[in-house]
């Protein structure tokens, strides 16, 4: 088994990924502080109350940091986006045009499916 069939299958993030597959992006929200986070998690990261629950994200934020890794025959684009909800989460960038890419840029929610058919949440540039 590997890791995208671990977190596919977790059932901390499971929700995640059927949600992800019918188009929408969820993030887990503390009832006693809420704040949204990002890994999914049972216990709230930030107060670590246990009253976490799923909420429908917008699926969009703006470029932290960015990298491209060029060692590979496709090069690609990773970055850290830090959602409009606020947690921050590292992603791949579809753009393919690399002077594109900005600190600050905003981006949007790309879902594509990996080999297996697995959702994944990618983003691009809007």
């Amino acid at each position: 088994m590997d890791l995208s069939e671990i977190l596919v299958h977790h059932p901390e993030s499971q929700p995640f990924f059927t949600a992800l597959g019918e188009g929408k992006f969820l993030l887990k929200h503390c009832r006693a502080c809420d704040r949204a986070h990002w890994y999914p998690r049972a216990v709230c990261p930030h107060c670590f109350c246990p009253e976490t629950e799923w909420r429908e994200a917008s699926g969009r934020g703006e470029i932290y940091s960015w990298s491209v890794s060029r060692t590979v025959p496709a090069p690609f684009a990773v970055a850290y986006v830090t959602l409009d909800e606020g947690p921050t989460m590292m992603t791949q960038l579809t753009e393919t045009d690399f002077s594109r890419i900005a600190i600050g840029g905003r981006v949007a929610l790309d879902v594509r499916k990996a080999a297996d058919g697995t959702p994944l949440p990618f983003f691009k540039l809007t």
